[in-house]
């Protein structure tokens, strides 16, 4: 069971949190095929546990107060119709709250003016941070120690991270579900919510400090080789053999470093490369394959179908047909 809560604060912007939980509502739903998936306990909590009036006017009413609310997983801060301020000095409470589930490793996705509940929380010191733009120089005068990202719509700082507008945080809520479940479900999902082509959240976001980051050097080196030869014809036991390791000892410490095998890492690339090409190029489908790695083009089409849930046919009508749309 994963906890997910969603702060309610008065005058705030509904959207921040009813798309999200949307978003994890499906794909919930979208991985109960699996019984080895998590199931998800969202929740939404307001700082006294009394309903809270967002800015269009509707009364939004909290599951518990904040003194009942749960160790999180995750933890989504909406935004607040223009100046927080007011609203920052009635939250102590909710301050102290975030800091301490932090500290126990909460992931914290903040939107627009919300990111000043992380940044007066002191979270967000020496770290980088992105808010609405209309908010960008007075957010650098209250918080000088944070690292603003004026150009990103998008920053992530070890489990922290910041969205300048609700577009932004449906590609971080894209992210986390990935993180949750799996490619094919975070796919899957922001396919059925997104009306337009969106580039992965590692393009687009500025990060420091992602939780994918480990120390085994080697293991580091060994990624930045498949990311350069994954058009190759890889063979992995030449791969450990080349890093001076065994297959076994290769095996295990990349896993350890990464949360994954060689093969599962070495076929996320490819299956990333394929969908960039799908895009992008008017390659065939065939000749895609071929240029990521894969000779069989039933063997290449299942495994890209096991990534995104789609074969690579369908993705590319998809994704073109939103592209014609969007240019006629």
């Amino acid at each position: 069971m994963r906890t997910v809560t969603f702060m309610l604060i008065d005058q705030m912007l509904s959207t921040g949190t009813v798309l999200p939980l949307e978003m994890l509502r499906g794909a919930e739903s979208r991985a109960r095929v699996s019984s080895e998936a998590p199931s998800l306990k969202l929740i939404t909590a307001s700082i006294d546990g009394a309903p809270v009036k967002s800015r269009s006017g509707f009364s939004l009413s909290p599951d518990v107060s904040l003194a009942d609310a749960p160790d999180s997983d995750i933890i989504y801060l909406p935004a607040l119709w223009r100046n927080p301020r007011p609203a920052l000095r009635r939250s102590q409470a909710l301050l102290e709250w975030l800091r301490v589930q932090a500290e126990k490793g909460a992931a914290i996705s903040a939107v627009g003016t919300g990111v000043c509940f992380l940044a007066e929380a002191g979270l967000l010191d020496d770290k980088p941070a992105t808010t609405h733009w209309h908010y960008f120089d007075q957010f650098t005068a209250d918080y000088p120690k944070v690292k603003l990202k004026r150009q990103y719509f998008i920053t992530q700082a070890d489990n922290l991270y910041c969205a300048a507008s609700v577009n932004a945080l449906a590609d971080v809520t894209v992210h986390l579900i990935k993180q949750l479940y799996d490619a094919a479900i975070a796919s899957h999902v922001e396919r059925n919510f997104s009306h337009e082509i969106r580039r992965p959240f590692e393009e687009i976001a500025y990060s420091e400090g992602t939780v994918r980051l480990h120390p085994d050097e080697e293991v580091v080196q060994a990624q930045t080789w498949l990311k350069q030869h994954c058009g190759e014809d890889v063979k992995l036991s030449e791969v450990a053999k080349y890093f001076d390791m065994s297959v076994r000892s290769f095996n295990r410490r990349f896993k350890l470093a990464t949360g994954q095998t060689p093969l599962q890492y070495l076929q996320g690339v490819r299956v990333d490369m394929a969908r960039e090409l799908l895009q992008s190029s008017n390659l065939s489908v065939n000749e895609i394959a071929e240029k990521v790695g894969y000779q069989d083009m039933g063997h290449f089409t299942a495994l890209f179908k096991k990534f995104l849930s789609t074969t690579p046919s369908e993705y590319r009508a998809t994704v073109r047909a939103k592209l014609f749309k969007v240019n006629t």
